[in-house]
């Protein structure tokens, strides 16, 4: 198919993004080859309120959708086309195939949901419905199909020859997760297999649609063909009494059809209890679990309280075909484990009574017998050689054979699910944002009995103040029939706690003073934890392994916390050492490798930070990879928090990490920062814009001349990108490239990828300055690789700055194509982020390139959008975006606003940038005084801008080559050039 609407949007050999866009294409695959008018058009995608200007939005939608999909969609007069045969349409072709009998192949073409992409607008409401529906016929049609060939008599077991050496046959496993699948994925030839696929595949279809009679009587035939006569029935009464109660009416031919078959005594063996609610988001553990089974005797279920592996053993033992029984032995309550298994099989030899047969037995809650479950379930399997034990414990049984599977905390997608399916049992009226129930879960760990406890509060408490009770979780309580070791987690983390040993207790407590998980090497250092006893604590699901590092619940770690405080300076003793450690490699070829090992490390950094008796020594080390990840608001917020810690004199010794933080914080410099080389001293004034600009050029010059001769080779070429840095920036724009080039290969030569990051980015900057676009690009592009292997732990280091200023350059360059595919990009990263004042900048930056195109209108509507955002962003981009205003609105108040913004701006080259924009609005003579002021601010000649320098030379035509130098030296001289420009602006 070349375009396929069954299901998300495809379109054949093209990737295409955007919403809007992916409802066009639907929109106009409803009607291959037809004229779609642009009426009609525009009241199917804008069924609200139509944009401003509805023409050129669909004119934009279409040009983009042809761009990202070449050749599909041609121009009508009267509006649109899409430019392909229905047959190639997945939805036209789907339909053929069902008229001509081939449900098959037809059921093949259906990816999901039909129209997927354009679900919430009114338009395909109905044709989704007709589609849906004719699948489900469709589905019907092929069941019945596949079931008429399934017999029961060839799903009988035959005789089990296994030994206790030989593994038994499985049990026929069928999987229940994908209801709406097209077929069964099972075997062709194995009628045990295909039976229970076809069970397991009108079993979701049955659920999904549950007044609809053919699915449920292709149901119960199907259960027929698996000797579950008694659930067939059961099925029938209760599409019996939901007909009656929802419909009024009798069960149809169909079925009465099918009980009458179900009508004999062949009741299965099992004790398990029957559902109560719904089972969510284990799919994957079941489909692992089934194959388990099929290759080992003994699957032991193992991990932490709550996590709910009772839930998954009973609902995955019941989805399974074992013609001999599926035995429930609950070991919670009871005294011992051959008593209790006596009890459920009720007799008192169970090997003797389960010789000879392929049962399946679930022993649940082994952890607080270990010993005996271990030993009994070892002997039933070596005595019964067609029995497999799925067990569940918070340790494993320890025997040969044995074979574990985890069950983990839920993956944050499906703890949401759980959250509001059992918040809207709770409170039916309440409806719970998926972000929300998100953010809860992640603070609940995503443990099943917690975000159960959690949600059943919301019956008697608003969600706003669940979440602010969320810190005192271990008290949340179910319900009045839950098992008391399942009343509390602080209940359930008891039942666990009562079984360790004192020493496995100290070393667990001792284990809360970490944050985000230790090395081995962390814990044996700070708590003296043996390996025999963490890996006991792994065992009984307390703690978990994860790569290299021991990691804990948040539950865990509030249930076990005490007051360490001796521990927890050997914490920070030991995270401190690291972060000293890492600090010189962090200028060498192993930036990366260290950083890496710190953002790992970030949580216990800074609660060794927090909890250290000498807090000074921590932030040292931890400066400079801030500054790295361009961490500036952390930096500014660690230093004054640290100088409100230890006061206003340093103590011995931490003078320089005092005076750093004091820099940081907006004071002036120490003596000991001026001498210091430690690369956090080298521009703190300059980072934290300390003084005046002649006070940051004067620091800088003095600390630099003094560090150039410096025998390392990176702090020689740090002091060369500060001064280069702080001239362009502070000072004479004039020999910056003379400082930063050498800097650049001496980081290079070291392997600092920082260090060539950032001296390459201020090297385009001073090429932008001169306005050679084309070099600056060049010098650019590479800045964003590197800032990309910098990004980190929540760094706004990164593409994005990148992708904005590319694109950007490549616009002033004449490369507008290289600038709409960057820009683009920049966009989808700006709307997923949902970072406002990034999402103004993309919009700034797409609005000069509209301009720029020959699209006024839409830089215009970008524009004011953008400075319509709720946003704080920086007065450069705000007097940059009312300068661009002004180039596509009436100029007046746009340019009054811009020259206002830059009157205390001390950026040099945002306010020659103001002032050349001003320019374009101005006669001949205030214009080319602005040029020359602009110019002067720059610290350049001649400008390489073609801009500039086209109305240089409509100055030059109206004054002549005298007038217009006198003009542009004047103008060179204007101590506040932005004030004299607001003067014509202010005449009416």
């Amino acid at each position: 198919m070349r375009v396929g609407i069954l299901g998300p949007l495809q379109v054949a050999g093209c990737a295409v993004g955007g919403a809007r866009v992916r409802a066009l294409l639907v929109r106009l695959a409803l009607d291959p080859g037809r004229v779609v008018t642009t009426d009609r058009l525009i009241d199917d995608l804008w069924p609200g309120e139509a944009p401003a200007h509805p023409m050129a939005a669909l004119q934009s939608l279409v040009s983009r959708a042809r761009r990202e999909a070449p050749g599909v969609i041609s121009s009508h007069p009267a509006g649109y086309v899409l430019d392909v045969p229905p047959g190639e349409v997945d939805a036209w072709a789907f339909e053929r195939l069902v008229r001509a009998g081939d449900v098959h192949r037809a059921l093949a073409l259906w990816r999901g949901p039909a129209l997927a992409d354009a679900a919430d607008l009114p338009f395909a409401s109905a044709p989704a419905a007709r589609l849906e529906e004719l699948r489900l016929t469709a589905l019907a049609t092929r069941i019945a199909t596949d079931l008429s060939t399934t017999i029961a008599t060839d799903l009988a077991p035959g005789p089990s020859t296994a030994t206790a050496e030989t593994p038994a046959p499985a049990p026929s496993v069928t999987s229940t997760d994908d209801p709406a699948r097209g077929s069964t994925g099972t075997t062709a030839d194995d009628p045990t297999a295909r039976g229970a696929g076809l069970v397991a595949e009108l079993e979701g279809l049955v659920a999904a649609h549950p007044l609809r009679e053919p699915f449920h009587a292709l149901l119960m035939r199907a259960l027929i063909t698996q000797n579950r006569r008694a659930e067939a029935l059961a099925l029938f009464e209760r599409i019996k009494a939901a007909l009656a109660e929802e419909l009024g009416v009798d069960p149809g031919p169909e079925l009465r059809e099918a009980q009458l078959e179900a009508l004999r005594d062949a009741e299965p063996k099992s004790n398990l209890p029957a559902r109560l609610t719904s089972f969510v988001g284990r799919s994957e553990d079941m489909s692992r679990l089934k194959g388990q089974l099929g290759r080992a005797r003994l699957v032991t279920l193992v991990g932490p309280g709550g996590a709910g592996k009772t839930r998954l053993a009973v609902e995955v033992a019941a989805s399974l075909n074992v013609p001999d029984g599926v035995w429930l032995v609950e070991l919670a309550a009871a005294t011992g484990v051959r008593a209790a298994l006596e009890g459920t099989l009720k007799t008192t030899d169970p090997v003797r009574a389960l010789r000879g047969t392929a049962p399946l037995i679930v022993l649940d809650n082994c952890e607080h017998v270990i010993e005996e479950a271990a030993t009994t379930a070892r002997t039933l399997l070596s005595e019964v050689a067609g029995l497999r034990i799925l067990a569940t414990s918070r340790e494993p049984l320890d025997i040969p054979g044995e074979t574990l599977h985890h069950v983990l905390p839920l993956p944050e997608e499906k703890a949401a699910e759980l959250f509001a399916e059992r918040a809207a049992a709770a409170r039916p009226d309440l409806r719970v944002e998926p972000e929300r129930a998100a953010r809860i879960c992640r603070e609940l760990d995503g443990i099943p009995l917690a975000i159960e406890l959690a949600a059943a509060r919301l019956r008697t408490m608003p969600l706003s103040v669940l979440v602010q009770q969320l810190g005192d979780r271990l008290a949340f309580r179910g319900g009045r029939t839950s098992e008391p070791r399942h009343r509390t987690m602080r209940a359930v983390i008891d039942w666990s706690w009562n079984l360790l040993s004192d020493r496995e207790r100290e070393l667990l407590r001792g284990l809360t003073v970490f944050s985000g998980g230790a090395t081995y090497e962390a814990i044996s250092q700070v708590c003296g934890g043996d390996l025999d006893l963490l890996s006991s604590l792994v065992d009984k699901s307390l703690i978990a392994v994860s790569g290299e590092r021991y990691t804990m619940l948040e539950t865990i770690r509030q249930y076990a916390a005490a007051d360490l405080p001796e521990l927890r300076q050997a914490h920070a003793r030991y995270y401190t050492e690291l972060a000293e450690t890492a600090d010189p490699h962090l200028r060498t070829g192993e930036q990366l490798k260290w950083l890496a090992v710190l953002d790992a490390e970030q949580g216990n950094l800074d609660a060794a930070l927090r909890h250290s008796d000498d807090p000074l020594r921590v932030i040292l080390p931890r400066l400079w990879p801030w500054i790295i990840r361009g961490r500036h608001r952390e930096i500014s917020e660690q230093a004054a928090s640290m100088l409100r810690r230890v006061g206003d004199t340093p103590p011995p010794g931490r003078e320089l990490a005092h005076g750093i933080c004091r820099v940081l914080a907006g004071f002036v410099p120490t003596e000991a920062v001026l001498e210091s080389d430690h690369p956090a001293a080298l521009n703190s004034w300059a980072l934290a814009g300390v003084g005046t600009p002649a006070d940051v050029v004067s620091l800088t010059e003095r600390q630099s001349g003094r560090l150039r001769d410096h025998p390392d080779l990176w702090t020689r070429s740090a002091a060369l990108l500060a001064m280069g840095i702080v001239r362009f920036e502070y000072g004479a724009v004039t020999g910056a490239e003379d400082l930063l080039e050498p800097a650049v290969d001496g980081f290079r030569a070291v392997g600092d990828r920082w260090g060539q990051w950032a001296g390459l980015f201020w090297l385009s900057l001073v090429a932008e300055n001169r306005g050679d676009f084309a070099a600056a690009v060049a010098l650019a592009e590479e800045p964003e690789r590197l800032a990309a292997e910098l990004s980190g732990l929540g760094t706004p280091l990164g593409p994005m700055t990148f992708l904005i200023r590319v694109g950007q350059l490549k616009g002033r360059a004449g490369d507008h194509a290289g600038a709409a595919r960057a820009l683009e990009r920049a966009w989808e990263v700006a709307v997923r982020s949902e970072d406002q004042a990034i999402v103004a900048r993309v919009m700034h930056a797409r609005a000069e390139l509209a301009r720029r195109t020959g699209r006024p209108e839409e830089a215009a509507r970008l524009l004011e959008a953008a400075l319509a955002l709720d946003v704080e962003v920086s007065t450069q981009l705000r007097a940059y975006m009312n300068v661009e205003l002004a180039r596509v609105r009436e100029p007046r108040e746009p340019l009054r606003r811009a020259l206002e913004l830059m009157a205390t701006c001390s950026d040099r080259t945002a306010r020659a940038t103001v002032l050349e924009g001003v320019a374009e609005h101005l006669e001949p003579e205030a214009a080319a005084e602005l040029l020359g002021a602009a110019r002067t601010l720059r610290g350049i000649g001649e400008s390489a801008d073609p801009h500039v320098n086209e109305l240089a030379a409509k100055c030059r035509a109206a004054l002549g080559e005298h007038g217009y130098r006198s003009a542009s030296a004047r103008g060179s001289a204007m101590p506040n050039p932005e004030r004299y420009a607001l003067r014509p602006l202010s005449s009416p």
